[in-house]
This record gives structure tokens, C-alpha cells and sequence, in this order.
């Protein structure tokens, strides 16, 4: 902890008004979400999407005391009890901070860059050095100029080595975080085009990542294709197939289960084994060894420890656990920064009330009293309702009378009795060691399912959700389309996130799905669209709000709520100013305001219309046409009843094309889950991503066919995959005879002969491939769904129940 007086000796304020100068500082807050101790966190109001100013009264109510500020005009008359500190850029006085704390540690810090591999780098040579050095890392992919700040922040005290990620998106950036950061070694994996519309030309690119390493002692590098090197020999060792490269490949030979490498190191000739073969592993495990070979490590201890790396699955996955459970699933690795994140994540889940944690001791901590500390006051402010705990020094951990605690000494003990724990209707964080292998737990915790799964990436489904926002006036709402189970990604997975989020509304297409929600403890308004008559009772008792498209379901929804005895319900009142599929028509108006006016039961929430065309440049005077009625009718409506209420026309497309339409609040349906056909103007992210598994491989001469009705005819000698996805998981049998593509080791293979039920095969003979090998199911989803004559929306909305959606967290 740092005093006050400390911190803000660290800024440069433009005006402060203090009135505990003696408070003690240990947490930088920019999320009021996230705030877990208030009493001793700073909060800057950042500006990004959201404006942090709004946020300030939350932060103060959950105990904040503190608060960087760049408002001069806000008013802080309501805060008596707290200090408030003016400057010119929040996010640089967050940083500033971090710096002064980094100028307190003395230990060695590692800075990572690069386009590619900077998280996987990391995680590995944390595991590789863990076995003789106490290791502090940037907690999972912090790597912005936000998350390096919060990654430096979080340098313990006491240490042998840290290893901190950075990343930029253009000129300008890396100057900042290596400032903050300070780097003794830097690492750079190499150059891609990850961010290159930043950026004039890779050259500019190459120059400004290096920024990072200006007064760094030795830089470790990956080959770097570019004209302008800047590289000095002695200061940057390098690995690749040159001559000059420190560590040099001399050759690659690949097999079923392992890659042997043939190297030179300062004229030393000798051979490793990995069990990797992809490219990008083979890269990042060369960083990896040319790091510890230049720390000193022989060659036979890296061979050691190089053959003791798995894959990392990096990523926090939420999955539908067993007897209606979900489970988290975090057991790659342990530390009190990514134990913070997931606890932050168990609590936004809301699909069941009790909260479980079960935790592995910490691999490679020291476990000091500070630590101790540390842990006990995280755990205890988790509002957790059990905790099981594996690893004996957790015996001296207590957290709260409230909260059931089990220690077992080890995974396999805790495996053994696993049956004397109830994790039904309950929420269960699997978080751990590697060593612990709690992945066995998290497998028998998990609903079985074949191997056929939907990975559905949250931090893209944030990124999408910023990227709308950004083009949003901030008194604009925004409507979020939930409808199709997500358009196929999940039902309260992403509801809940989108709740963390604060948008202002979900939209169902039917009433169960909105009660589904309900009962997951999802609180925001929904809408249902074009509901029945035998949903009203659904409608009503899970406070769901309906659309009204005629004066039918108006007259019988009026009548329902006066039988209940109810007065003033929200409804959604649906115009059709051309789409002509549900709706008032003009001339339907009248009798509609008629209606309403000699009632009370309902009470417009608000009125809305729907765009034909929103992103068809051919359709732009209909749109504009669409816009005039709609504001005509809306004004009518407004005028009658006597009170306003929310305007919205706008979609997906309307959001980026029409904003002089956005009005009162916009509707974001498909563009959120990464596609938008009418433009390129946002920065989408795909989020979910169909994969399967090689079943069999066979080899077969040309004279063969291949599959139902004899369809599939060999042109050659072929090897054949059998995946396991057919038309009964949605992959359409329209994609078969060579239609459909997927892609296999990073190749692209076409399917051979007709689809079957579960199953359907690929022409793998150019590739190399084994059985169990992944496969990707719809390389280019827009692609392919063009290729069968189709929307993206058909395919993603057609992915089986019986697929297994699996949720990550970064």
C-alpha cells in the first residue's frame, strides 16, 4: 500500500480537494462493477464508450474515497466524505501511478511484444522458470494501455522475475508502456498484420513496437522480416534459419507425436524434441528456449522442461455442468490477479443464486503473510457459499462462518469424495495450478456431450459491443437482440454478460425465452416480439413487456390485464412503414389511438418500426421514406396520449448508415456476434466458432466412392477424414459433394460425398493430419453460407441444441 500523499506526488493535478489525506491505497478502480475494496481503491473516471463521471456516485457508495477526476464542472457536493483529484488525462495519471510503483521494484521485469504468441510466450516460460524462481505475470491477455498499467500496479514486492505483455494498435502507443513498464529483458515475437490499419507500413509498425525495448539490457527475437532491422547483434539475440541468428534451425522434422529440431547455439550442434507440430507452437517454443538459453540454462534442462509444456487452453470457458449447473473452468493456471478476474466473472452469473469456488494451492508463491493476507481478503468479500480447497497450506485460510469450507491435500483425495458435495443449481469456479490437473474435475463436473462444440468468445462479443456504442450519442439506448437462443450462441451466457455490460434492453422472439431469463436472473427489461395470446400469462408473471402489432392482440391483451386487475403494463407498440410483415399500417393508427385513450391497462413503453434496407445504398430513399412515416406516426401517437416514450427504428445496419435515425435507442441484432454484410466500417470480431474432431482417417485408391448413394467420386489415390458433424448438428447437406470447406492444421479441405446425420467426410490428401486432430468447421462463415445461397444468420442460428456451446473469458 502507498499513502495518498505518496500517489499524488506521482501526478500532476490540475486541482485536488482532499479531506482524508491519511487514506492508504492499494487497488486503481475504473469499473465501479468491479469494485470489491472501496475503502482502499482510487477510481479514475476514464472516458471511453462510457463516460466514468456517471459512474462516480456508485463507486462512492461501494466505499471509494478517492477519486481521479477530468470534469472540472462536476459536482461533488454530494460526496462530503471523499477527495477528488482534477487532472488532464485520467488514463495517463493511472499509469503515472503504475510507474511509481514499478521505480519500487528492484527484481528483473520482461517485457513481451509482437502480433502473435505474446500470451502463449508468457504463460510457457512462467511454467518453464516457476521450478526455481518465484515468477509474478500480467494476469491473462492485460495488454492494452489500461491492462499494462493494471498488470505493472500489481508487481509484488518481493520476487525473482516478472513478465508483463504489451500490445498496441498505433503510433504513439508503446512509448507509453515502456515508461510504465521499464523493461530489463524484452521479448518480440514477431511481426503480422494484427492492427495494421494503425499503422503506414510494417516498417512503422516494426519501429514502434522496439520503442518498448529503448533501455532494455537484451532483447530476445523471432526472425524478423522487414527492411528495416533494428536489432543490434550483441543486445538482441535472435532464433531463425540465418546464419546470424543466435540460435539457428538447421532443420525440422516432424512425426505423430512430437517435432525434433536440429539447432546451433554459439557453435554448439544438438537436437530438441516438442511435443508440438503447428507452426505456431514450434515459434513460441523457440522463444522460449533461446530466453532461458541466454539466462544460462544447459541444454538438457531446457530439453526437460520444454517436454513438461501442454497447450495451453488460455481461456477462462463457462460450460453446462451436470444436475443444472454451470462450470467455470480455469484450472491452467493460479495466481491472485487471474483468481481476482474469475471470481469477477463467477459473480455476474446469475442463472443460479449459490456461488461455489474450488482452488488449488498456488504453484511457485511464496506463502508469506502478505500473501496470506492477500488471499483470505479476496476470498472473503466473494460472497461465496462453499469453498474447496486442495493443498495443505490453504488449511489456515477461513473466509467466513457463512461460508462451507473442505480442504483435501490433494486432487486425487478430493476426486475420491467428490460425491459428499451437492454443485446442483449452483454456479462452480473450477481455478487452479496446471500440476493439479483439476481439467479431470472440470470433466466430470461437465455435462457430457460428442465432440462437436460451439466456442463462443465473450471478450469479442464485449469488443462488438463497444464498437456500436462508439457510434451512439450518450443518451442514445441501446436495445440488445437476444432472440433464437442469441442467433445460436446461448441464452443466459450471454444475456448475463450483456446485463454486466449495462445495455438498456433484450429483445426475445418468444415468451419462454424471456422467462428462461427470468428464472437465470436476468433483470433487464425484455421485449417480446409478436406475442400469442396463450403467452400473456408468461408475459405478465415474468414481467416480460409484449409487442403490439394490431389492434387483435391490443384488444386481447387489455382484456387479459383488466381479468388480472392490472394497470398501466409497459408495451412496445410495432408500425409497419414498409417492411409489411408485422405492424400498424397508417391507416390502423386511428383505431389503435382510439383504444388506447379509453383505457389504463396499458401504458406505451415504446414505438418502433423496422428498416427494409438499412445498408442497400439502392435502397437509401425508401429508407429515408420509412424514417418520414415513422416520425410522422410516432408524433401522432405522442400527441394523443398525452406522454412520450422511446423512439427507436434503427438495426443493426440502421446504426452505422442512419445516424440521424438513432433517436431514443437502437436495436443491435446480428452485428453484436461479429457480422455486418452492408459494412466495413466497425472492427467486428467473430464470436463463435464451430469445431469438430478427425474420427478416422482412411486411404483410399481412386476406384472408391465415398459415402451415401455412391456420390463421392475420387478423382486420384485419396486420404479420407470422417468428422464427426453432420446436417442433424446444422451443417447443411447442402455442403456436400465438395461445397462445403473446412479447415483442418491451417489448410482448407472440401467435404467428399453427401452429409450424413452425425457425420461427413473431408479430402485431407494434401495435408498432414492425424486422427483427434481439431477442425474448423466454417472457415469463413460469410463464405460459406454465400456458397449454399444463404445469410450467415441461417447458420448460425441452424447450429444444433445437441452442440455443446462452450463460453470463454480472456
Amino acid at each position: 500500500m502507498y499513502s495518498l500523499s505518496e500517489i499524488l506526488d506521482s501526478i500532476q493535478p490540475v486541482r485536488k480537494q482532499i479531506v482524508i489525506p491519511s487514506l492508504l491505497i492499494d487497488t486503481l478502480s475504473y469499473d465501479s462493477r468491479k469494485i470489491r475494496d472501496g475503502e482502499h481503491s482510487i477510481f479514475f473516471a476514464l472516458k471511453d464508450q462510457r463516460d466514468g463521471h456517471h459512474y462516480i456516485a456508485d463507486a462512492y457508495h461501494k466505499g471509494v474515497k478517492t477519486f481521479v477526476l477530468t470534469d472540472l464542472s462536476f459536482d461533488i457536493s454530494s460526496f462530503a466524505e471523499a477527495n477528488f483529484v482534477w487532472v488532464e488525462d485520467a488514463l495517463e495519471a493511472l499509469q503515472q501511478i503504475a510507474s511509481f510503483h514499478r521505480k519500487h521494484i528492484q527484481y528483473p521485469v520482461i517485457a513481451i511484444t509482437g502480433s502473435n504468441g505474446k500470451t502463449i510466450v508468457k504463460e510457457w516460460l512462467t511454467q518453464m522458470l516457476r521450478k526455481d524462481n518465484h515468477i509474478y505475470q500480467s494476469p491473462k491477455s492485460y495488454n492494452s494501455q489500461l491492462g499494462v498499467a493494471l498488470s505493472v500496479w500489481g508487481l509484488p514486492n518481493q520476487a525473482d522475475l516478472a513478465i508483463i505483455e504489451a500490445g498496441i494498435s498505433m503510433v504513439g502507443e508503446m512509448a507509453r508502456l515502456e515508461r510504465i513498464i521499464q523493461p530489463s529483458w524484452g521479448i518480440f515475437t514477431g511481426l503480422g498484420t494484427a492492427h495494421r490499419e494503425g499503422f503506414d507500413s510494417k516498417e512503422q509498425k516494426l519501429e514502434e513496437k522496439w520503442k518498448l525495448f529503448r533501455n532494455a539490457l537484451k532483447v530476445i527475437s523471432a526472425p524478423i522480416n522487414a527492411l528495416v532491422d533494428f536489432r543490434e547483434p550483441e543486445k538482441s539475440p535472435s532464433w531463425g534459419y540465418r546464419d546470424k541468428d543466435k540460435l539457428q534451425i538447421i532443420d525440422i522434422k516432424i512425426n505423430n507425436s512430437q517435432s525434433d529440431i536440429r539447432l546451433r547455439y554459439q557453435d554448439d550442434f544438438f537436437v530438441l524434441s516438442v511435443p508440438f507440430k503447428d507452426k505456431a507452437s514450434l515459434d513460441n517454443m523457440l522463444t522460449c528456449t533461446l530466453v532461458l538459453l541466454e539466462m544460462g540454462y544447459d541444454k538438457e534442462e531446457i530439453q526437460r522442461r520444454l517436454m513438461e509444456l501442454k497447450p495451453l487452453e488460455m481461456r477462462l470457458q463457462l460450460k453446462k455442468g451436470k444436475n443444472n449447473s454451470s462450470i467455470i473452468d480455469d484450472s491452467y493456471s493460479n495466481d491472485l490477479a487471474s483468481l481476482e478476474i474469475a471470481l469477477h466473472f463467477l459473480s455476474q452469473q446469475n442463472q443460479y443464486s449459490k456461488k461455489k469456488l474450488i482452488l488449488s494451492d498456488f504453484e511457485g508463491e511464496r506463502w508469506t503473510p502478505k500473501f496470506q493476507e492477500k488471499l483470505q481478503k479476496l476470498l472473503s468479500l466473494g460472497s461465496l457459499q462453499e469453498i474447496i480447497f486442495i493443498g495443505s497450506r490453504l488449511d489456515n485460510i477461513f473466509v467466513s462462518s457463512d461460508t462451507q469450507r473442505t480442504v483435501y491435500p490433494d486432487t486425487d483425495t478430493l476426486l475420491q469424495n467428490i460425491g459428499k458435495h451437492d454443485f446442483s443449481e449452483s454456479v462452480v469456479l473450477i481455478k487452479g495450478a496446471r500440476k493439479y490437473r483439476l481439467e479431470r474435475l472440470s470433466k466430470l463436473l461437465t455435462e457430457k456431450s460428442h465432440e462437436t462444440v460451439l466456442q463462443i468468445n465473450l471478450n469479442a462479443l464485449e469488443h462488438n459491443l463497444k464498437q456500436y456504442r462508439s457510434k451512439l450519442a450518450p443518451h442514445v439506448k441501446l436495445m440488445v437482440m437476444v432472440k433464437a437462443f442469441s442467433y445460436g450462441s446461448g441464452s443466459f451466457e450471454i444475456a448475463n454478460m450483456l446485463q454486466f455490460n449495462n445495455v438498456d434492453y433484450l429483445t426475445v422472439a418468444f415468451a419462454d425465452e424471456g422467462a428462461e431469463l427470468r428464472r437465470a436472473g436476468v433483470q433487464l427489461p425484455i421485449m417480446v416480439l409478436s406475442p400469442h395470446e396463450s403467452a400473456f400469462e408468461d408475459i405478465v408473471r415474468y414481467k416480460l413487456e409484449p409487442e403490439i402489432y394490431s389492434v387483435r392482440v391490443l384488444k386481447a391483451f387489455i382484456a387479459y390485464l383488466q381479468a388480472k386487475g392490472l394497470t398501466d403494463y409497459p408495451v412496445h407498440i410495432k408500425l409497419d412503414t414498409g417492411m409489411h410483415r408485422l405492424g400498424f399500417m397508417e391507416h390502423e393508427v386511428d383505431e389503435m389511438l382510439e383504444i388506447l385513450l379509453r383505457q389504463s391497462r396499458v401504458k406505451v413503453r415504446s414505438a418502433f418500426s423496422h428498416l427494409v434496407g438499412a445498408g442497400d445504398p439502392q435502397l437509401l430513399a425508401f429508407t429515408q421514406q420509412q424514417i418520414s412515416l415513422y416520425q410522422r406516426l410516432v408524433k401522432k401517437i405522442e400527441k394523443h396520449i398525452g406522454y412520450s416514450f422511446i423512439r427507436h427504428i434503427c438495426n443493426t445496419s440502421g446504426i452505422v448508415h442512419h445516424p440521424e435515425a438513432h433517436m431514443d435507442m437502437v436495436r443491435l441484432g446480428i452485428g453484436l456476434y461479429g457480422y455486418d454484410m452492408t459494412s466495413t466500417a466497425l472492427d467486428l470480431q467473430e464470436v463463435g466458432r464451430l469445431k469438430t474432431t478427425i474420427t478416422q482417417i482412411k486411404r483410399l485408391p481412386m476406384t472408391e466412392t465415398v459415402g451415401y448413394d455412391r456420390k463421392g467420386r475420387l478423382r486420384r489415390d485419396s486420404v479420407i477424414a470422417t468428422v464427426k458433424i453432420g446436417y442433424a448438428d446444422g451443417y447443411s447437406r447442402r455442403f456436400g459433394n465438395g461445397v462445403g470447406e473446412m479447415m483442418v492444421n491451417g489448410h482448407v479441405v472440401r467435404t467428399v460425398g453427401n452429409i450424413c446425420m452425425d457425420m461427413c467426410m473431408l479430402d485431407i490428401t494434401d495435408i498432414d493430419a492425424t486422427e483427434g486432430d481439431e477442425v474448423i468447421v466454417f472457415p469463413d462463415l460469410a463464405k460459406a453460407a454465400n456458397d449454399i445461397g444463404t445469410i450467415p444468420y441461417e447458420l448460425l442460428t441452424g447450429i444444433s441444441s445437441r452442440v455443446k456451446r462452450v463460453y470463454y473469458y480472456e
